[in-house]
């Protein structure tokens, strides 16, 4: 939580005994390297030490590798108690949302997160493993329920990983401490790219899954988990064979309180927007892009027409897609190395800028859509605020490529008052380096750093920032700001996490989920809180991580911060 294998390329979207565990054993994952000795099963942190809890992975015996390779996404799926309808009915689905969103999403607007951080709900139903090759073709038919076989052991709830593997998709118990998938499904024409969940959909299709052709299917993942025919049952199939758009799907999305929208974006740089309860058998017809260098939206000529609207926002793949928490905003990164923020209600581009060098992978939002997070081919992640919309710090890691960045919604700052005034996020950064970075940003310290006049040393004279100082006007793609201009920050932590390159992470209640490329999941689980509560009172209440900041009333008055401690190098 998007990019060819081939080009080591990854995004995403995106577990846990207190004791050691071993890593897996080249006989489990032949596909993996060796487990390297220097690899720990604990990472520490100033709340304390996040330790390896769960390994998930794929059952080697279910790959086929007909198509080859694909880069692992991880999706976190939780199943609620109560068992949905499992033929799509028409009822709308989504998050919560003001009416006024939901009207605009009804004129082919909206956004949705695919890759939300849900927490863990107990142990799942079905105590028992219930081992499933479902081999299925490009055609999906419901099944007949009178034929269908029926997994007794599962209960319709708990909390599911699912992910992607070469021609397969996997999906496994997130509680079980097997190793295992519980059921695989296997594509025989093409392989899944892409996927995304819906706690809240009320129809029974809460999954989608984008591939390699550029088909998408809507899927009720308790069905699957359900049935244990070798089959996927009750399918729902979306730009058949390619008819819209035969590029590869790159990243997905539910519409959030977009009664059953999603969106889906593609390697030639087109999104689309579809309605799940509309026929997707009905093709779209789309007026031909007038300018390919330009952003452009154009609805589907006839109203029945499935999907609604095409999105052209760049020459080249988008590489991911992520929406803020209230479905107001959009944001892209592409290949041409640009972050592009829209404002889907208005349908206009908001901000964006450009990389320091190469394609940019990755993106994600804060919880209260103040700032984003991208990473990609510089090695680098840069934070970018909605308020200035302009880059506020940047972030030096990673000795590869960062493949995958989220904040952590679920941590807060053990010196916080709770009265708000002083906010600290918390986010982490994976990379094609093998490492996970852990990152701490108190974001009422970030200023303009000191500047350095030609030759000299650091300077309080009259010499002012043009990053800072200039407004930038709404719908601005902006050039790479000085490096200089833009304050730095450092890792809390470095830790070395696979052998293979990453690919995927996600913050849960309870852990922080890291995934490699090569399908291999690991859960670390949090400190206790009383160990937590046992390091915050001894250690230094700050960390350091700003190169310089300033005070918010003057800027031209700055000041040098020390916040603390080294970082945690594992």
């Amino acid at each position: 939580m998007l990019f060819e294998s081939t080009i080591s390329k990854a995004n995403t979207m995106m577990n846990t005994s207190n004791g050691m565990i071993s890593a897996p054993s080249s006989s489990s994952s032949p596909a993996a390297n060796p487990q390297s000795p220097g690899i720990k099963t604990y990472f520490k942190t100033p709340e304390g030490k996040y330790k390896l809890h769960y390994e998930k992975t794929h059952s080697s015996g279910l790959l086929h590798y007909a198509h080859g390779k694909t880069v692992t996404q991880v999706t976190l799926a939780q199943l609620k108690e109560r068992a949905a309808p499992s033929t799509p009915t028409g009822t709308s689905s989504g998050y919560s949302a003001s009416s006024g969103f939901r009207s605009a999403t009804a004129r082919l607007l909206g956004t949705g997160n695919g890759s939300r951080a849900l927490s863990f709900v107990g142990g799942n139903g079905g105590g028992k493993s219930v081992s499933t090759s479902s081999r299925i073709s490009g055609s999906f038919a419901p099944s007949n329920s009178s034929t269908s076989m029926t997994n007794t052991n599962f209960d319709g709830k708990g909390t599911y990983l699912v992910f992607n593997v070469s021609d397969a998709i996997f999906i496994c118990d997130l509680n079980s401490q097997d190793k295992d998938p519980v059921k695989s499904i296997h594509f025989s024409n093409s392989n899944p790219m892409c996927h995304a969940f819906d706690p809240d959909a009320k129809d029974g299709h809460d999954l989608l899954i984008g591939l390699n052709s550029g088909d998408v299917y809507t899927v009720s993942l308790r069905q699957q988990l359900q049935d244990v025919s070798k089959k996927l049952v009750g399918a729902l199939h979306y730009n058949k064979d390619g008819s819209v758009n035969n590029s590869r799907c790159t990243s997905i999305s539910w519409v959030p309180g977009g009664d059953g929208a999603f969106v889906v974006a593609h390697a030639d740089g087109n999104l689309y927007v579809y309605e799940k309860n509309k026929d997707g058998a009905t093709e779209s017809t789309f007026p031909a892009i007038r300018d390919p260098t330009q952003f452009s939206v154009d609805k589907a000529k006839y109203s029945k027409s499935n999907p609604v609207a095409r999105w052209h926002i760049c020459q080249g793949s988008i590489n991911s897609i992520a929406f803020s928490n209230d479905g107001a905003h959009l944001a892209t990164v592409g290949r041409d190395g640009f972050l592009r923020i829209f404002d889907f209600l208005t349908q206009k581009l908001v901000c964006g800028g450009k990389s320091y060098y190469g394609a940019l992978l990755c993106c994600s939002w804060s919880m209260d859509g103040k700032y984003i997070l991208t990473g990609g081919e510089d090695d680098l992640v840069q934070v970018w605020s909605m308020d200035d919309r302009k880059v506020v710090a940047w972030g030096e890691g990673h000795n590869s490529w960062v493949s995958g960045v989220a904040f952590d919604s679920y941590w807060s700052s053990p010196n916080s008052d709770g009265s708000g005034e002083h906010v600290m996020y918390r986010f982490g950064s994976v990379g094609q380096d093998t490492q996970l970075l852990l990152w701490d940003l108190e974001m009422d310290e970030i200023v303009v750093p000191l500047r350095r006049a030609p030759g000299g040393s650091p300077t309080y004279s009259t010499g002012s920032s043009a990053h800072w100082d200039n407004v930038i006007p709404m719908g601005t793609l902006q050039p790479a700001p000085c490096k200089r201009d833009v304050p730095k920050l450092s890792p809390i932590i470095a830790h070395r996490v696979h052998t293979e390159p990453l690919s995927g992470l996600m913050f849960t209640q309870e852990s922080v989920v890291t995934a490699c490329r090569e399908g291999h999941i690991k859960i670390w689980t949090r400190p206790s809180e009383s160990e937590t509560q046992s390091n915050s009172s001894e250690a230094n209440p700050t960390s350091a991580l700003l190169s310089t900041s300033f005070t918010k009333d003057n800027k031209a008055s700055l000041s040098s911060k020390i916040i603390g401690g080294s970082t945690f190098k594992q």
